[in-house]
């Protein structure tokens, strides 16, 4: 190792002016063996540097090279691993952990030994050092070779001592006053020899002649100490006789203490005394106020609310440490719990008598109402009650068991209150709407004018603003409820009342006014209800809920529903908010069966009935939903739209039925479908409902059903037909579903308006192809003939050569066809299809238009193959384009 030292200082550390002090042979902890060397190393020139350096040997050869030097400064911990057994790991920690394992603990240990050394002689920092022995923290111990040598470095260091700011200049002034001190050194060096030489006679000479006043000042001492001697003898007298005036202090201080403890305990007992007479003394006129006060006026209410406050206050009040042990709290304490045991129960009595009152002068109205459809105003009743609004909110915090006792009675007298006034409501309710429904009855009987079912219709535009809509497919349905449909009577279904032959569209008018008062007349009365509830029980009720009822509804569609909406409330509700919706559900748990029934008796009346209550409903729904939509109206409200949501479902359902067992007549012809007549008053109707509604996407999942069964049923009927040909069918009553779909612009079947269209304009060209092959019905076979031999490849020149289709044979044909025949098949030909057609739909002048233009297009096409097939024959039709343009038009007039 010592060889090692010498070669790393002659060849790394000697070139860098440093000098060499330990060294430890080391390898990294926890990877491969490869050794290294740390080095601890301190410059040559001043100010001292010290670092930590590692030294490697090269790959390339046998020399050592310098690979990383950290400086003693920056080292924050030493860690030796263990102080008493024998560990050669250790770590280093500067910018980061190093972890090295010694080739021996004594290396260890010299090099760390070496390290604190270093530290306390130049830095004085505070370096850790943890794990370390403490007999190698003593500076000069002796251990072993290593350590000698480390100890002979450092006495070397001790030669180079920093000189100081006062030094360095007197060194500077010396040298500035010999010229040659840096050219010359060796002349200077002589010079201050001289000159010390000088000084040490000097000082010789100073020290012998101070001898004799040193001897002087000796014998000036022993003089002191006799004074000193004589000062101590004074003062020990001096402290005898003030050790008795010090007994008599002490005595007097000991007094002085006692008396400020006397008026400290004084002035603290009177705090005390003070606080409980200023917190715990009841006035007497709230104590009389409390035992006599009177509870049904304005003034004696006012007077026991503030003697309950401040009974509550003195009750309340924070006792200090020991006040509860006091005999006088204690009596004062059960003095005030009587009073307010007996002021509550005097509070109850006199509530529960109110609460009765109410029942009873609220009875007395019911017959002024009986034949209103009105609910009693209870307003009067909730304004005098919310006096007692404070004493609740008292008695709540007190007694919290009489407080639950008047909400129970509370909701047990308004519960039967409430049900009467509700059931009489909707008795007067239920028989407005049976009367309109016999009414209806008898005026249904009646015939009916155009201008009636317009007026009936403006009517009904005018109910509650929300009905609007056009007056023409009613007046078309009052003309078509003769002719064709009286053929159909005794197949045409119900269909839940649609036709206006059926029911008196003021009926429904009636109804929608009827269902729409008596929402408006619950609305109020749940909203105020629960109001008052709030504030006079002192609950709160305002609490966002992220689930809607309206939501609900509107994603169940004919499937099944809970009745209760408590379900899907989130379990974080405060039980203030549960309660308040408890006592609503006990109090008006009568309105949610009412409406049912009510509901359930307008779809009776009418199923369209369900039209208007969906678009009510869902209207006063969302307006209970913005108001709280956590409300116990809300709640109610939302159930029983999803009842109205099936009924509407359910409506829609039998229409549907309905179409698919139609029957039609077999000896008169179709015309217009009882159902698409029917789809487009149902349309009509609906589109004036439901404009500007909430719900209008029910509506037009309803318009897809109903549209497409209309589709499937019209093809249905059209294959069954005898009497009318099945174009026909299908052109007619299409074109009649395009007319509708066109005028009310109904948005979400702009498709199937394009799909009728489509089917009206394919089914009317193939009538017409079909009809047109009767009256040329030679000549037609006979250009089949001529088409037919093309087609297997004979020139068209020569067809002509063919013994069927020669130029003989083609004179005889259209011979066969001069122009009085012709206008005479034509004229046939506007009587059968003038048969085909019903008069309602009025499209015989667009099915003559059509066959006119077809008729002309064959014609051309009889010419194109003349021309190409016997050029030159000379042969030609007996009639032209214009005689056929006469014919129609002549025809068409006469007809």
């Amino acid at each position: 190792m010592t060889a090692i030292k010498h070669a790393l200082q002659r060849d790394i550390f000697t070139p860098n002016d440093e000098r060499l002090l330990s060294i430890v042979n080391v390898c990294k902890a926890g990877k491969k063996k490869r050794n290294c060397f740390l080095c601890a190393t301190v410059t040559t020139e001043r100010p001292v540097q010290v670092n930590v350096v590692k030294v490697k040997k090269s790959d390339k050869g046998d020399f050592y090279k310098r690979q990383t030097a950290w400086a003693l400064r920056d080292l924050v911990v030493v860690d030796a691993k263990d102080a008493v057994k024998e560990n050669p790991e250790f770590d280093l920690h500067f910018d980061k952990v190093y972890k090295w394992v010694a080739s021996s603990t004594a290396e260890k240990n010299t090099f760390i030994s070496c390290i604190w050394k270093l530290n306390q002689r130049y830095l004085r920092k505070k370096t850790d050092f943890i794990n370390v022995s403490a007999q190698l923290l003593e500076e000069s111990v002796p251990s072993g070779e290593n350590q000698s040598v480390a100890g002979g470095d450092e006495e070397a260091v001790d030669e180079y001592q920093e000189l100081n700011a006062r030094e360095e200049q007197d060194i500077e002034i010396m040298m500035e006053g010999c010229e040659y001190a840096i050219s010359n050194a060796e002349a200077f060096a002589e010079k201050l020899s001289r000159e010390l030489q000088v000084l040490d006679g000097a000082n010789i000479q100073s020290i012998m002649a101070s001898e004799k006043q040193v001897n002087i000042l000796m014998t000036l001492l022993d003089e002191a100490l006799k004074e000193v001697d004589q000062i101590e003898l004074k003062l020990s007298s001096y402290e005898e006789m003030l050790q008795s005036v010090k007994e008599q202090m002490d005595q007097i201080s000991e007094s002085n203490h006692l008396i400020h403890l006397s008026n400290t305990n004084n002035v603290k007992l009177l705090s005390e005394i003070e606080f409980l007479v200023n917190h715990m003394d009841l006035a007497k006129g709230h104590i009389k106020a409390l035992q006599e006060g009177d509870l049904a006026s304005s003034r004696g209410i006012e007077a026991c609310t503030n003697a309950a406050d401040a009974l509550l206050q003195c009750m309340n009040v924070a006792l200090r440490p020991g006040h509860d042990m006091l005999y006088a709290v204690i009596q004062q304490q059960q003095r005030f719990s009587d009073l307010r045991e007996q002021f509550a129960r005097r509070l109850a009595s006199h509530l529960n008598n109110v609460f009765v009152q109410q029942g009873h002068d609220q009875s007395s109205t019911l017959a002024q109402h009986s034949l209103e459809l009105m609910l009693p105003n209870h307003h009067p009743f909730h304004r005098d009650l919310l006096r007692y609004a404070k004493l609740m909110d008292w008695l709540k915090s007190t007694d919290y068991g009489k407080y639950e006792g008047l909400t129970k009675n509370y909701m047990d007298y308004l519960s039967r209150l409430y049900e009467r006034e509700i059931k009489d409501f909707f008795e007067v309710a239920k028989n407005k709407m049976t009367g309109t429904a016999k009414e209806g009855k008898k005026f249904a009987t009646l015939p009916r004018k155009e201008s009636a079912v317009k007026q009936e219709t403006e009517s009904l535009h005018g109910s509650s603003g929300k009905l609007t809509g056009s007056t023409s497919s009613l007046n078309k349905l009052s003309v078509q409820s003769s002719g064709n449909r009286r053929s159909q009577s005794s197949s045409l279904l119900d269909m839940g009342n649609m036709s206006a032959s059926d029911l008196d569209v003021a009926d429904r008018t009636k109804f929608d006014k009827i269902f729409e008062q008596v929402l408006s007349e619950l609305e109020p009365l749940c909203l105020a209800e629960q109001d008052f509830i709030s504030k006079f029980f002192k609950l709160q009720q305002h609490q966002s809920m992220p689930a809607t009822i309206m939501n609900e509804a509107e994603e169940m569609d004919g499937g099944i529903l809970s009745r209760s909406h408590n379900s899907a409330v989130p379990q974080a509700i405060s039980s203030e908010k549960d309660m308040i919706r408890q006592m609503m559900i006990k109090i008006f748990r009568c309105i949610e069966p009412e409406l049912n029934n009510l509901i359930a008796l307008g779809d009776k009346i009418d199923s369209f009935n369900s039209l208007y209550m969906l678009v009510k409903m869902s209207h006063h729904v969302w307006t209970a939903q913005n108001v709280d939509p956590a409300s116990f109206l809300s709640t109610t409200l939302g159930n029983v739209l999803v009842t109205v949501k099936r009924n509407f479902d359910k409506c829609i359902s039998n229409q549907i039925k309905q179409m698919e067992e139609v029957k039609i007549s077999k000896k008169s012809k179709v015309g217009i479908l009882t159902f698409v007549a029917e789809f487009e008053e149902f349309a009509a109707l609906a589109e004036s409902i439901f404009k500007n509604a909430e719900r209008r996407g029910d509506l037009d999942k309803a318009y897809i059903k109903l549209i497409r069964s209309v589709f499937i049923n019209v093809e249905k009927v059209a294959n069954e037909s005898q009497k009318t040909p099945r174009d026909v069918v299908m052109m007619e009553n299409f074109h009649h579903i395009f007319a509708t779909l066109s005028r009310l612009k109904i948005s979400c079947l702009e498709a199937e308006k394009k799909e009728a269209k489509q089917k009206y304009t394919d089914h009317l060209q193939s009538y017409v192809i079909y009809s047109l092959g009767q009256p040329l019905e030679k000549l037609n076979h006979f250009f089949e003939g001529v088409e037919a031999r093309v087609a297997q490849g004979i020139r068209e020149e020569e067809v002509s050569y063919q013994l069927a289709f020669n130029k003989q044979e083609l004179r005889k044909v259209i011979k066969e066809y001069p122009g009085k025949e012709v206008k005479k098949g034509l004229d046939n030909l506007y009587k059968k299809v003038d048969k085909h057609l019903c008069e309602e739909e009025n499209l015989l002048q667009v099915v003559w238009h059509s066959m006119q233009d077809e008729f002309i297009r064959q014609y051309k096409h009889f010419e194109g193959l003349i021309a190409r097939c016997y050029p030159g024959s000379g042969v030609i039709m007996e009639f032209t384009i214009q005689d056929i343009l006469d014919y129609c038009s002549s025809i068409a007039q006469s007809h």
